[in-house]
This record gives structure tokens, C-alpha cells and sequence, in this order.
């Protein structure tokens, strides 16, 4: 028996890491169904109802949700996947504009912070405080504002967005840029290398990982905030409003909602993945950076 497992164990270790990655992530997914069919089906042939009622209402199967996904949305309309897809880009449109918005905002304070102990101990407090504030009670006030100085409703949107992306990126900016061993920023000092330098060719580079870990983070929450401005917003087009009219019809129509949020959350993880795909290209490898005092001698000199 141990030798049959050491066998399986070698056979995992020999696939590469992004297969191992994709099977542990379709393993999750199986599971997760497999555990929702069970529960239906161990609690119907019981006849429990608590803690959810296991009817086709409020738990159809997974496959009729997906099925749901290839019917019309309406009598002689589109199929609902296709609708769906549409409304996807316009929100996808949003949460991008507002992710990026966020983001340049959130760095901009982590490098602000890093260089100014007084702005840190200034603003800091405020900068966590905006994150205990309800979205639900903000996204009214941006829709109004907005609309007051003619901003487009899905520029209204992307600054919901912005809003849930910024502070994540802020923190994971400035502990990132304060991530560089001492020894480097005193050898950096050492070659006379004035402070953009500092900042752009050890800190920066060190603050990688910490980024795009904040804006992993930030791209979910930017999904998020598009789908929840889009509700004050009266935006049409968007998964939000497709999320509101398929809730109000959930005693008729609860496999439409499902399979809503199979897309909402099909959205969030492409997104995810484009950031993903990001931070490989631009962030290296340890084993195929240089060595620390090299790439601070060349970095200092200008090289």
C-alpha cells in the first residue's frame, strides 16, 4: 500500500505545475458540485428541509442551470448565455476603467506614505476608515454626484470600482516598498543613487509580489463594485441589472439567477487570470534574477 501511494505521489510530482494547479482547481469545482447533488439527494429521499429546502426552486440541479444558460431569455429573444455575454463586456468595461483608476490611486499612496512619514501618520487612518463605509450606502451618493456633473453612467460605475480597488493596493504598495533588506537600500545610498532611483530600481522591483497580490485582490472587488453600481445607477446593460430582474423572478425563474451567477463569477476569474498572466511576465522568477549586489551596482550606475 505505501508503495502504491509513493507511486502516485511521483506521478503527481512529474506533472508541471500549472497542470497540477488546473487539477487541483477542476478537483474543487467537482467537488463542490458533487457535495450539491448530495445534499439534494440525501435530504429530498429524507424529506428534510432545513437548513435549505432541496426543491428545484431553491436548489435545482447544476446541470439545469447550465442547460438554462443555452435557452431563450424570452419568447424570440437571444439565448441567455448570449445575453449574458453582452451585459459581460459592458461591466467588464467598468471594473476595468475603475481597476485601473484604483489602482494608480493605491499606488500613488504607498509610494506617498513610503517617503513621507507625516502623510502615513496624516492620511493613513482616513485611507482605512472609507473601507468601513457600506458600498451599498456610497454608490447612491456617486450615482447622484456623478449625474450632477454630467458623468457618464458608466464612468459613475467605474468609480465604485476604483473605490473597492485602492485600498489594497495602497497597503500591499507600501509594505512592498518597504520590503528591500536594509543592506540593499544602504549599498544603493553608498553609490550616491538619489531617491527616484532608490524607488524605481530596488523598490519597485521588490514591491512586485506584494502589487500584484493586492491587485489579484482588487480585480475581484472591481467586479464586484461595477455589479453592485450598476443597481443605483439604473445602468441597463449590465450583469447587475440582469442579477436584480432574475432575483425578482426567483420563484418563477431561480435557474436563470444561477446561471447569472455562474457568469458573474466566470467574469471574476478571467480577470483574475489576466492579472495573473501580468504578474508572470513581470515578475521573475527568484532563480532567474541577479545576484542582489550586481543588480544594485548596475541599477545605481544607470545600467
Amino acid at each position: 500500500m505505501t508503495d502504491g501511494v509513493a507511486r502516485k505521489t511521483g506521478r503527481w510530482a512529474l506533472l508541471s505545475p500549472r497542470t497540477r494547479k488546473n487539477l487541483s482547481v477542476a478537483g474543487v469545482v467537482l467537488t463542490l458540485i458533487l457535495a450539491w447533488e448530495l445534499y439534494k439527494l440525501i435530504w429530498s429521499s429524507l424529506g428534510w428541509i432545513r437548513p435549505v429546502r432541496p426543491d428545484d426552486v431553491v436548489m435545482p440541479h447544476v446541470w439545469d442551470m447550465v442547460i438554462e444558460l443555452f435557452r431563450p431569455v424570452r419568447r424570440g429573444g437571444n439565448l441567455l448565455i448570449l445575453d449574458l455575454l453582452v451585459r459581460s463586456l459592458w461591466t467588464l468595461r467598468e471594473a476595468v476603467a475603475g481597476f485601473v483608476v484604483g489602482g494608480l490611486i493605491g499606488f500613488g499612496l504607498g509610494v506617498l506614505f513610503v517617503r513621507s512619514r507625516l502623510a502615513e501618520r496624516a492620511f493613513m487612518p482616513y485611507v482605512v476608515a472609507s473601507q468601513t463605509v457600506p458600498i451599498l450606502a456610497i454608490a447612491p451618493m456617486v450615482v447622484v454626484w456623478g449625474g450632477a456633473i454630467g458623468l457618464p453612467q458608466w464612468m459613475a460605475v467605474a468609480v465604485i470600482a476604483a473605490y473597492l480597488t485602492f485600498f489594497p493596493v495602497a497597503i500591499n504598495t507600501l509594505r512592498g516598498l518597504r520590503s528591500p533588506d536594509p543592506n540593499s537600500l544602504e549599498l544603493m545610498r553608498s553609490y550616491a543613487a538619489d531617491p527616484s532611483a532608490v524607488l524605481w530600481k530596488l523598490q519597485v522591483p521588490s514591491a512586485l509580489p506584494y502589487i500584484f497580490t493586492a491587485l489579484k485582490v482588487s480585480a475581484t472587488a472591481a467586479i464586484v463594485g461595477a455589479l453592485i453600481g450598476e443597481l443605483p445607477a439604473g445602468f441597463q446593460n449590465g450583469l447587475g441589472r440582469a442579477l436584480l430582474t432574475f432575483s425578482q423572478q426567483f420563484a418563477v425563474q431561480s435557474k436563470k439567477l444561477y446561471a447569472t451567477v455562474i457568469i458573474c463569477a466566470a467574469v471574476g476569474i478571467f480577470f483574475v487570470g489576466m492579472v495573473t498572466l501580468a504578474e508572470r511576465k513581470f515578475v521573475p522568477h527568484r532563480e532567474t534574477l541577479e545576484p542582489e549586489g550586481e543588480m544594485l551596482a548596475r541599477a545605481s550606475a544607470g545600467g
